[in-house]
């Protein structure tokens, strides 16, 4: 009974949320287009030639954006999900903890990847400790594997929850990149513990 009182709620959400309505009318997957559209609009990351990886890119939104602007170049899409074909992609279907999936990526690197960016997160438990501590774990990998794949200038974006481990990683992305700023999109649920750290320049 209860999972269904959660169910109706989350419809009931959607139905009256003004990105999901708006992703219908842009074509986006998902509302979370909107939330890397802000951080572009911010921090102005996203330009024609780059080359993109996206992790965790299902049901693909972030990777229907950026394949709007880069053009002719190409962006990396991995995931556990199969996807519908986007333009300007490659889709890797696989884990990106292990080490196949982290070398079919690096099978694709020529120069380096302007971008990588990191929309993970795990399936929630409900408590919220756990779920950021897991999400935090996803942000590391992502945050350490892009050292061997970006370019110097290169960008790292990725989810980040407020919570236990977020210290930690900000001081991780500290030692790895000179720049680092934190930002929450106003597309970002107003509850949710969800923000974004956004780092540029390898150290």
């Amino acid at each position: 009974m209860k999972k269904n009182k959660i169910s109706k709620n989350w419809i009931n959400k959607q139905k009256r949320d003004t990105y999901v309505r708006q992703s219908k009318v842009d074509g986006y997957r998902a509302r979370s287009a909107y939330k890397l559209i802000e951080i572009n609009e911010k921090f102005k990351i996203f330009k024609g030639g780059m080359y993109v990886l996206d992790i965790g890119a299902a049901p693909g939104s972030w990777s229907q954006y950026v394949s709007k602007i880069i053009k002719n170049r190409k962006i990396i899409s991995v995931d556990l999900k199969k996807m519908e074909k986007i333009e300007n992609t490659i889709q890797i279907i696989g884990d990106f903890t292990t080490e196949e999936t982290k070398d079919d990526i690096k099978n694709y690197l020529d120069k380096g990847f302007d971008v990588v960016m990191s929309d993970m997160a795990v399936n929630t438990t409900g408590i919220k400790n756990i779920d950021s501590i897991q999400t935090g774990e996803l942000c590391k990998e992502a945050m350490i594997f892009s050292k061997d794949v970006i370019k110097n200038n290169g960008f790292f974006i990725s989810k980040i929850f407020m919570g236990s481990t977020f210290n930690e990683i900000v001081a991780l992305s500290k030692k790895i990149f000179k720049e680092v700023k934190v930002f929450k999109p106003k597309s970002s649920r107003k509850e949710s513990k969800e923000s974004f750290i956004i780092c540029k320049n390898l150290r």
